[in-house]
């Protein structure tokens, strides 16, 4: 029986802060224990610690998780919550997404201070980003705007936006519906023209294989058609290696039963895309991304990937 508390690691940004807290919560709800048997463990990262690069530069994905990892492989700590879309799509040996909470929304939010919308925008202004997917999308739907590279918590980046630094900037309407937000918005980004990042509005939760007794903890909240999902982005992610040097949307969305799988990669300027479309069982999510991506790159053809190295 389990006498101490299970050791629960995260960032230290409020929005990492309120994810490990929802977790907490749905795990004292699940299993009838007090909250005194969680401890939220708060770790630095290097994508923490260095906001002044873009993360393509300074190493990709993996630099917002290898210290809470090191310490999940160590035993100090039981399992970790993170922001599906910052995890690498591989991980290291040993460890394992066992659980998914259910998906919020998949939608871009756009923060105008210039122009309330997007399109609306006056040529020539300046729009901040740290999402390569981002930064290419809004070149190809407005190449005349200055896209610049823009980090930093989501305080930071609208404190910046609010003294003037740039003109608008977007973040994921998930983390600001988490963190109590949803009047920041001055435009929800419709998810056809703008496709979200894959794994986008999902958290999840990582741990040791193997660790039944960690791992049984965590599977009563686990949300099937999420992980489902999410399982069919990664598969379309790791065909196409992405990491933060790469410019990949996609979403996948089961029933249960059936799932649907839209994907879209884009040169960094925004000016060529190719999309792809996919269905079938929700059994087979990720062999269905992995064809996904496979489809997508025979068919922009190997000169396209050259322009993301």
């Amino acid at each position: 029986m389990q006498t101490k508390p299970f050791r629960i690691g995260t960032r230290g940004s409020p929005l990492a802060l309120a994810q490990a807290h929802e977790t907490r919560d749905r795990l004292v709800a699940a299993h009838g224990l007090s909250p005194d048997m969680f401890e939220v463990v708060v770790l630095s990262t290097k994508g923490d610690r260095i906001t002044d690069r873009s993360l393509a530069e300074i190493g990709g994905k993996g630099l917002f998780t290898e210290e809470i990892e090191q310490q999940l492989l160590s035993g100090e700590l039981d399992f970790a919550v993170h922001s599906s879309k910052d995890m690498p799509t591989k991980l290291p040996d040993g460890l394992f997404l066992s659980a998914f909470l259910p998906r919020e929304d998949i939608r871009d939010a756009f923060i105008g201070r210039t122009a309330p919308k997007l399109m609306e925008l006056p040529e020539g202004v300046t729009v901040g980003s740290s999402s390569l997917r981002r930064q290419a999308l809004i070149r190809r739907l407005r190449p005349d705007i200055n896209v610049i590279t823009y980090r930093g918590q989501v305080e930071t980046r609208l404190r910046k936006l609010s003294e003037g630094q740039v003109d608008a900037t977007l973040l994921a309407y998930a983390g600001l519906k988490r963190l109590g937000m949803t009047d920041v918005p001055t435009e929800l980004l419709d998810a056809e023209e703008f496709p979200p990042a894959p794994a986008q509005g999902a958290i999840c939760l990582e741990s040791r294989i193997g660790d039944n007794r960690v791992n049984d903890l965590l599977a009563a909240i686990d949300d099937a058609r999420t992980h489902e999902a999410v399982a069919c982005e990664r598969g379309f992610l790791a065909t196409l290696d992405g990491s933060c040097r790469t410019p990949i949307a996609g979403l996948a969305i089961s029933d249960g039963t059936h799932i649907r799988f839209s994907g879209m990669i884009l040169t960094p300027d925004g000016l060529t895309h190719h999309r792809v479309a996919i269905e079938g069982r929700s059994a087979d999510a990720e062999a269905l991304g992995q064809k996904a991506g496979e489809e997508i790159r025979a068919k922009a053809g190997p000169g396209f990937f050259s322009s993301w190295t």
